[in-house]
């Protein structure tokens, strides 16, 4: 397992705060820096990441960005790997405080699903660095999410929300009551990550520009029907 450090041959020892004119900082203050120093990095390193990969994200480019050093970098989060985690963590909390915002139809279960299939679908258009982490995750066979210790708090939520609408609609006869909530959502996601993680090979292969905006809207149009009567009560079964 790789344990590969940004910046070989530093200790990780805490940088002695600056001293000003006045004397050394005080703790509210060095506290405050830490945590945009530690912020800055973070979101070089998703620039970096989502670019480069795994493999070819490197600890100086993102020291720059982030007008830090590599000595800061392996200090706050110890390896490329612990830095990896880190990101893909903050992309994950980024995905699900927006699915939180969502606001879906109360008084409408099919609107509602609808509203969150497009959110999703939105969502990847709007994010393709978050494409580019998840496909570089999958590489390496998820080991870095593994090791996560918020994976209930950054997945669950959305699969509760799907849960509670695919109720909702069970509860008013519109949705069949053997959906399961899990694979709706893998399918869901499917429909819209699929066409754009894959946008440039499909692309050349087909002829046809995946990414553009009113092709996406076309195909979303259908991708919702296709759900929609995936979940319909008193569909015809095989």
């Amino acid at each position: 397992m790789s344990r590969e450090r940004i910046v070989p041959g530093t200790t990780g020892r805490a940088a002695t705060a600056p001293a000003g004119p006045e004397g050394p900082a005080s703790p509210p203050r060095r506290r405050r820096d830490a945590e945009a120093t530690r912020a800055r990095i973070l979101k070089a390193a998703a620039v970096e990441f989502a670019q480069h990969g795994f493999a070819g994200g490197r600890g100086d480019r993102i020291a720059r960005r982030a007008r830090s050093s590599e000595r800061m970098v392996y200090y706050y989060f110890g390896s490329k790997d612990g830095l990896f985690r880190a990101v893909l963590e903050g992309a994950y909390a980024s995905l699900r405080d927006a699915e939180r915002a969502v606001q879906l139809d109360p008084d409408d279960p099919a609107r509602a699903l609808e509203q969150f299939c497009r959110f999703v679908w939105r969502y990847y258009a709007d994010h393709p660095g978050f494409i580019s982490l998840l496909n570089t995750e999958n590489l390496h066979r998820a080991r870095n999410l593994r090791k996560s210790g918020r994976l209930d708090e950054l997945v669950g939520p959305v699969v509760g929300l799907l849960s509670q609408l695919l109720a909702d609609g069970q509860a008013r006869g519109l949705f069949r009551a053997d959906v399961d909530p899990v694979d709706l959502y893998v399918a869901i996601a499917g429909l819209g990550y699929f066409r754009l993680s894959n946008r440039h090979t499909l692309s050349a292969v087909l002829g046809r520009d995946m990414a553009e905006p009113e092709g996406l809207e076309r195909y979303w149009v259908e991708a919702a029907r296709m759900v929609s009567g995936y979940v319909r009560a008193g569909r015809d079964r095989l």
